[in-house]
């Protein structure tokens, strides 16, 4: 048996199949070159539009800015020609607070000075009438009241001449303080217990013990119912009118002693007080009670009728050695 062989395709028809591939692939990948050149040119035409906005956009951006730059400039060059205005008032405004200030200063210092003045004027009014009532009346309770007034007129004085003046017007009071009612007083006391002890001093001479058992001669026991003997002193024996006005004469001379108290006046005092001794003696005898007024009376006269204490005025002469030399308090 023959075998027939299998038959061959034909060559033709493969020929051309393969060059059509070939031809439709480059065909489709032209086509798709193309297109994704198209796409390309596309995307790059957006993108340099974007590209285009943008920079319009920065653009307009940096000019807006400079705009903005060119308003803020001027902003600040008007705010530092405000801020030098202000400035220059604020300084003319400090100049004329420390003018203001300076000014007030000086006010206050000179109404400082004259208060300081008034009351050292007014201490040393007070303190010159405080005098005048030791000198004039011996007013111990006037002088400290007056004194404590002048003590509140000096409190507020600052310097050291203000302590020393309050350190002077201490001591001054203290001095008072220890014055009591004052040596006039005292005397006035002292002239008034002399007169109410002059009512009591007898009119006879005591009796001594040697008298008693004296043997009296026989002449005197006769005579004795008819004749009192008694001593004739200096003027002889006083009839009861003389006493009486022997009496209105001593108190007279007391009156007079004591306004010799009033007025301070020693030298009128012991003149009077001689003659209150001269006096009493002419009207009552001698006795030992007698002897203690007139030991009483010459103890007055030496008596002082003013405060004798250094310290007093010292105040005072301090306030005028002040006023007169314009020695700042």
């Amino acid at each position: 048996m023959t075998e027939n062989p299998p038959p061959t395709p034909p060559q033709r028809s493969l020929r051309w199949i393969v060059p059509l591939v070939i031809v439709l692939l480059l065909v489709a990948a032209s086509g798709w070159g193309w297109h994704a050149f198209q796409q390309w040119q596309e995307k790059t035409r957006l993108q340099s539009q974007a590209d285009a906005v943008r920079l319009q956009g920065l653009l307009d951006s940096v000019d807006a800015l400079r705009r903005d730059q060119r308003a803020a400039s001027a902003r600040l060059q008007d705010a530092a020609s405000t801020n030098r205005v202000l400035r220059d008032e604020v300084l003319g405004l400090g100049q004329r607070s420390a003018l203001i200030e300076e000014n007030l200063a000086r006010l206050a210092e000179s109404a400082r000075q004259d208060r300081h003045a008034l009351h050292v004027d007014e201490a040393e009014l007070l303190l010159t009438q405080a005098a005048q009532r030791l000198e004039g009346a011996d007013d111990l309770a006037g002088a400290r009241r007056l004194y404590a007034l002048a003590a509140t007129q000096l409190e507020d004085l600052p310097s050291a001449d203000g302590l020393n003046l309050r350190q002077a017007l201490l001591q001054e009071r203290n001095v008072l303080d220890a014055a009591g009612n004052g040596p006039r007083a005292e005397v006035r006391q002292r002239l008034a217990a002399v007169a109410d002890a002059l009512q009591t001093l007898p009119l006879h001479t005591p009796q001594s013990p040697a008298d008693a058992t004296r043997v009296r001669p026989w002449w005197e026991i006769a005579l004795a119912p008819f004749v009192q003997i008694t001593p004739s002193r200096l003027s002889g024996p006083l009839t009861d009118a003389q006493r009486v006005a022997g009496a209105d004469a001593l108190q007279v001379e007391l009156t007079l002693a004591r306004a010799a108290v009033e007025r301070g006046d020693s030298t009128a005092l012991q003149q009077a007080l001689d003659r209150i001794e001269h006096g009493m003696t002419r009207l009552w005898p001698d006795s030992p009670d007698l002897r203690r007024q007139r030991a009483e009376l010459r103890a007055l006269r030496s008596a002082p009728l003013r405060l004798g204490a250094p310290e007093l005025g010292s105040t005072l002469q301090q306030l005028r050695t002040l006023r007169d030399g314009e020695t700042p308090l």
